[in-house]
């Protein structure tokens, strides 16, 4: 099949390497000429665990292939998928003027049946949109060429979104033709051959289950972040209560773990366009509108913490263990880190900061801070760490070497992936969340 991808960022290049690692055909499109000749060059634009790889490998064998032209990989394309940003406007809502001018586009170049699939995160009714604006170019060219319009949602969690499209708990397609359905079925045939399954529903259900999946998520992480500050004020243990709720088959034990809030390219933008489609629409979603209050706190809750813990703030350096959202991403959108440090500085404290990967894109965002080449580095010499995102290299580092180079052995857990009995016991004072 040929397939072509408008859109090279986390979903739009994972999708495109994924479909063109089974064998077809795929182009990816992107305007930004610079990112384009460095995909062609096997540079990636974003970090991804196995991505690299997986891109090089078909560009080499020529199946998957870089352009700025969606015009020209129009023609004998059998489906394009729409994977373009959709960020949030400045009153919560998607905006979806890219959405709108790649379906603009199509309209005025495309020249056989295709079928429009938006795989971009986008609100109840987009599909619609696309619908009406490929037509009215075809009507402005005095054509009649047949176009379908789909929504095939993406479910993919950063720093594991290969194996997340490759080995999928499901893909959710909204279609309302037969001819669209048969040929999203050839399309994921390959990745049914193992059971994986496909869940047929209408376009605008489609469209709600992305955003209903990732608030649903977003709600977890900010009831257990809500449970974790009840827990400190009455004496519990988050963890503990953790393990009593997942052990429940009705709850399950996954995003049941408190910590400096949710962040990322999903959830807050996600959460925030729902609000808005209820409120244009005269619903207010309250359960959603307290999800986003908890987890704005929830970002301040560590900061809090330290600035409480130092009564004398002046000439006193915190270490920052982690910078992106979460780990095994360069993600920085939304990042709790990036309150965290702002809440320190204006509190008066020198900040040092390290993170394995997401350094170069946290310095677009994060200014006055010292930029660390090693956890150890941030550590020599600083009055406490504060662990922000859990990398696995600050699991289990050598407390003795850590001990020795700071000013004052102390631990803000962020994560609550240590033990405080542990820390406690190579002389370490430790905090975390709602323990």
């Amino acid at each position: 099949m040929k397939i072509t991808i408008v859109g090279t960022g986390y979903v739009g290049l994972v999708t495109g390497a994924c479909l063109a690692d089974v064998g077809m055909q795929i182009t990816c499109i992107d305007v930004n000429q610079d990112k384009i000749n460095g995909l062609k060059q096997g540079i990636i634009p974003i970090y991804e665990p196995g991505l690299e790889t997986i891109v090089i490998r078909n560009s080499q064998a020529g199946r998957l292939h870089f352009s700025t032209q969606l015009s020209a990989h129009l023609d004998g394309a059998d489906a394009v998928f729409i994977a373009v940003g959709t960020p949030p406007g400045e009153d919560g809502s998607a905006d979806l003027q890219y959405v709108q001018a790649v379906a603009k586009e199509i309209g005025q170049y495309m020249q056989n049946y295709l079928v429009v699939v938006t795989k971009s995160t986008v609100p109840v009714g987009t599909s619609n949109l696309i619908q009406k604006t490929i037509q009215e170019e075809l009507n402005h060219r005095n054509l009649d060429i047949a176009f379908d319009v789909a929504s095939n949602p993406e479910f993919l969690k950063e720093g594991a979104a290969i194996e997340d499209f490759m080995k999928p708990d499901r893909v959710v397609i909204g279609v309302e033709s037969e001819r669209a359905k048969k040929t999203l079925e050839k399309i994921y045939k390959p990745f049914q051959l193992n059971g994986y399954r496909i869940i047929y529903m209408d376009i605008k259900s489609a469209e709600l289950t992305k955003y209903a999946a990732n608030a649903m998520l977003a709600t977890r992480i900010s009831f257990m972040n809500d449970m974790a500050n009840l827990c400190e004020l009455v004496g519990a243990d988050i963890n503990d209560v953790r393990a009593g709720l997942g052990s429940d088959p009705r709850i399950g034990k996954k995003f049941l773990y408190a910590g400096v809030g949710y962040g990322g390219s999903c959830f807050p933008k996600d959460v925030k366009a729902l609000i808005q489609t209820g409120n244009e629409l005269g619903h207010e979603l309250k359960i959603l509108k307290a999800v986003e209050e908890v987890n704005d706190a929830q970002k301040e809750v560590l900061s809090d913490k330290i600035i409480n813990f130092f009564p004398d703030k002046n000439h006193k350096t915190i270490a920052i263990w982690g910078l992106s959202f979460k780990p095994n991403t360069d993600d920085m959108r939304e990042a709790p880190s990036i309150i965290i440090i702002k809440e320190l500085l204006e509190a008066g404290f020198k900040v040092k900061v390290f993170d394995p990967v997401a350094m170069p894109e946290a310095q677009k965002l994060i200014q006055n801070v010292e930029w660390c080449h090693s956890a150890f580095d941030a550590a020599n010499q600083a009055h406490a760490i504060a662990l922000v995102t859990e990398w696995n290299e600050f699991r289990f580092p050598d407390w003795e070497k850590v001990k020795e180079i700071m000013q004052n052995p102390v631990i803000f857990d962020g994560r609550n992936i240590y033990e405080r009995e542990l820390m406690e016991s190579k002389g370490f004072t430790y905090f975390g969340i709602g323990r």
